[in-house]
Parts: structure tokens; C-alpha cells; sequence
């Protein structure tokens, strides 16, 4: 009875946050990889026996949140609700495990005391995780690529669990409200993300679409777009343009696929995979160098080149 109290319920709620994903942004193979480091993360710790009040929480959510932010950093998680979930699912590994071995070391506590650590204990971990996953993806959202965000982040989440680890209100209390809490705070944020996702995909593929068939009619140059483009010939060489043109038109046509696919998922569809597509993306990978950061920034009036792209063409992989 024990276990079950200290390990089902965040297990659970974790099942909760993944049915909410109703784009299907969350993937199970890295849903299951961050859940395992937090088990490892926890078994690090337990080893190392760090166990001050004040370092011991820093640590804790320092080593939760490598795995996440390298997700963040790589642009597999393009989103709050993706980069939450994953977050959720380290900090619930940390605490399984965690409460296993407490668990083996302390046979005795009564079973009031593997309900706060199941639900409380465990719904903090996971919170704090979420939370720090959150931050992150609102910074780069608002294009901070410094580490103010982060460290606000990490600042709030190891006072969080400090003052969680004081007890200064019954700890029943305590673990019921963090339960309702998180509950109701990640369902109003996932609804809001899940907007803010919508409104996104109707602004870019329309204008993107519409930019697209421009190009493939040759009539680009008829727009702003193209005449920017045009002006740009007195500041680079003509293959230089060709790159940036072949660029402009590869990017599009693979950002178009990744939306549909978004969509597809949103609605239970299987999602299209060609088999081109590889090489597609190792096309766009050698045309993104040669232009280099020069050609990057120059075409940013045309494309929005913030850190959803490259999560969005993970979508084709």
C-alpha cells in the first residue's frame, strides 16, 4: 500500500498532462527519456548523500533541468505545453525514485507520511521542473536569448522548494493545495498555449502559402517580399542571392509540412511522411551555412526565424 501512494499518483497525473496535449506535441520516446533522467538525477544525488536544507533543493532542480533544457536548447520542445510536460515527467522520475529509497531506508513512517510524499513531495518535484520548462520557453518566446530567464527561473523554483521543505502549514494542507494548484495552473496554461498555438498556425500557413505559390508562379518579385529581395542584389554576389532564394523557397515548402502535420496530429490523422524529406532537411542545413548569420539576419523581414523554427522542422523527422 505504501508504493502505491508514494510512486501511482504522479504517474497519473503525469497520464492527466499528456491527455491535455491535444496537438500531440509530446512524444513518448522523450517523455519516457526525461522521466528516466530524473530516476538517474535522483540516484546521482542519493549517492553523493547531499542533503543540506539550503543546497540540497539548488542541486535538486539544477540536475532535474539539464535534461529539459537541453530539449529547449535543441528545438525538440518548440512549446509551453511540450517543454512543461517533459519538464513534469523529470521532476515525477526524480521523485519516484526519490521515494523508493526513502521508502527502503524508512520501512516504519506511517502511511499519512507516503501520501504527503506521493502527492505533495512528488507534485513538487514535478512542478518545479514544469515550471523552470515554462520560463524558459516564454523567454525565448519574447526572443531573450540571455540567461535572464533562466536564472529567474532557478531562483524561483529552489525558494519554492526550500520553503515546501519548512512544513509551515500542515503538511496535509500543504499537499492538497500544491495538488489543486498545479492542477488548475496547468490546465488555464495549456488552454492558453494551446490559443496562442491555433493563432499561430492560421497567421503562418496562410502567409506562408500564399508566399509559396508566388515564388512557384514566378510572379515574387510583384510583392514586397520580392522587391526586398531584389535590393538585395546590390549588397551580395549573384550566387549568394540564388542561395537565399533557394533558401527562402525550401524553407516554406518544409514549414508548410511541418503545420500539416501539426494539424493532422491535433485531429488524430496520421501524419504524412515522405520519403525525401531527410534529404530535404540536410538541403536546408547546407543552404543555412552557406548563407551564413549574414544571410540569416537579412532574411529575417521574410521568415520568422525565432527558436520555433527549427522545433517545427523536427516535426518532419
Amino acid at each position: 500500500m505504501e508504493i502505491l501512494f508514494s510512486v501511482i499518483p504522479v504517474l497519473v497525473f503525469l497520464v492527466f498532462l499528456f491527455l491535455l496535449d491535444s496537438f500531440k506535441l509530446v512524444f513518448k520516446g522523450v517523455l519516457f527519456a526525461s522521466l528516466s533522467w530524473g530516476v538517474l538525477m535522483a540516484t546521482l544525488l542519493y549517492l553523493l548523500n547531499v542533503s543540506h536544507p539550503v543546497f540540497a533543493p539548488v542541486a535538486e532542480e539544477l540536475l532535474k533541468s539539464v535534461f529539459v533544457l537541453y530539449l529547449i536548447r535543441r528545438g525538440k520542445a518548440g512549446f509551453i505545453i511540450d517543454a512543461a510536460i517533459y519538464g513534469f515527467a523529470s521532476g515525477a522520475g526524480f521523485a519516484l525514485a526519490e521515494n523508493l529509497f526513502y521508502l527502503n531506508a524508512i520501512p516504519e513512517a506511517s502511511i499519512l507520511t507516503w501520501i504527503v510524499r506521493g502527492f505533495g513531495t512528488a507534485f513538487m518535484h514535478g512542478g518545479c521542473t514544469a515550471i523552470v520548462a515554462m520560463l524558459v520557453v516564454f523567454g525565448k518566446s519574447l526572443d531573450q536569448k540571455g540567461l535572464l530567464f533562466p536564472i529567474l527561473a532557478f531562483i524561483s523554483v529552489s525558494i519554492i522548494h526550500y520553503t515546501f521543505n519548512l512544513f509551515y502549514i500542515n503538511p496535509v494542507m500543504q499537499t492538497l493545495g500544491i495538488v489543486v494548484l498545479l492542477a488548475a495552473l496547468f490546465i488555464l496554461i495549456f488552454r492558453y498555449s494551446e490559443q496562442r498555438l491555433h493563432n499561430w498556425l492560421e497567421v503562418e500557413f496562410s502567409s506562408e502559402v500564399a508566399m509559396l505559390n508566388m515564388m512557384n508562379r514566378g510572379e515574387m518579385l510583384s510583392t514586397r517580399a520580392g522587391k526586398y529581395l531584389d535590393s538585395l542584389k546590390t549588397s551580395f554576389p549573384p550566387e549568394s542571392i540564388l542561395d537565399l532564394y533557394c533558401y527562402i523557397q525550401l524553407y516554406l515548402e518544409l514549414s508548410i509540412k511541418a503545420k500539416r502535420n501539426l494539424m493532422l496530429r491535433e485531429n488524430d490523422f496520421p501524419v504524412v511522411v515522405e520519403d525525401d524529406i531527410d534529404l530535404k532537411l540536410a538541403e536546408l542545413k547546407a543552404l543555412k551555412k552557406r548563407i551564413g548569420k549574414v544571410g540569416e539576419i537579412t532574411l529575417m523581414p521574410l521568415l520568422s526565424m525565432n527558436y520555433r523554427d527549427l522545433w517545427k522542422l523536427n516535426l518532419l523527422k
